[in-house]
């Protein structure tokens, strides 16, 4: 996974990542070198002693990056300024082994906002993954969910994973279909 794009990095703190493709979560010494081969959407894989670790946006100081800002809403913002708020933010999550992000990729089935009296917000989102068995499924998913309670006024997120219908890559974007290569 290491490429002459890679750049190389030392961990100053103890870090918990999660490793890729198994979910598994675990913590990165202080001291530990990679290698960042992706950076997008707010997070970072690194590449360490032949294996992928996703290190979150919130702990990037552990990589020496600035951590990731929450979003925010312009003041007297529309409900469709937040539903653009809310396809931006899931435009944040990536695959961490595919460099498209989930919206792209045609991960999202379904996203809906609705509002109570009080004026907060609960979110409902069906999404799939490119793989069934895959490993990072719970990961992407908590992604998902915490991306979208960062927007202001959504108070629940609920993200529900579904293989019917099954992901394939004529569910890509166009973009995405590009950048992979999958015509």
């Amino acid at each position: 996974m290491f490429t002459h794009t890679s750049q190389p990095c030392t961990f100053e703190r103890d870090c918990e990542v999660v490793m890729i493709p198994a979910g598994d979560e675990v913590t990165i010494p202080a001291g530990t070198v990679g290698y960042i081969t992706q950076a997008l959407g707010g997070s970072f894989t690194v590449f360490i002693d032949g294996n992928l670790f996703r290190i979150a946006g919130v702990d990037a100081d552990a990589i020496g990056k600035e951590p990731v800002m929450p979003p925010r809403l312009p003041e007297n913002a529309t409900e469709e300024d937040v539903e653009k708020l809310l396809w931006d933010q899931m435009k944040t999550v990536y695959d961490p082994e595919i460099p498209v992000n989930i919206v792209d990729l045609g991960l999202v089935y379904r996203c809906e906002m609705r509002s109570d009296e009080s004026g907060s917000r609960t979110v409902d989102v069906d999404m799939t993954l490119t793989a069934p068995g895959c490993g990072m499924g719970d990961i992407l998913v908590d992604d998902v969910r915490s991306k979208l309670e960062l927007v202001p006024t959504v108070d629940k997120v609920n993200v529900e994973l579904t293989f019917d219908p099954p992901w394939n890559h004529n569910m890509m974007s166009e973009v995405a279909r590009l950048e992979t290569g999958m015509f």
